[in-house]
């Protein structure tokens, strides 16, 4: 799962939403959430800070990090 799509799910949980929901809220297709949280890669970058926005964060640039697997 990529820490972006782990991070919307977790605080979609705490928000106490569904992904149905956040969909909603957010403006967001249900297959986009579902397919961010489950990790896909080839997502909109767009559509990633539409997400991200709901929390007041924004995608940006930054080092990569050595993937632990």
């Amino acid at each position: 799962m990529s820490i972006i799509g782990q991070y919307v799910k977790q605080e979609r949980r705490k928000a106490g939403l569904t992904q149905e929901e956040f969909a909603l809220r957010s403006g967001l297709g249900l297959r986009f959430v579902r397919e961010l949280e489950q990790g896909k890669e080839t997502v909109r970058l767009d559509k990633v800070n539409q997400a991200l926005k709901m929390f007041g964060m924004q995608a940006v640039p930054g080092k990569l990090a050595e993937r632990e697997e």
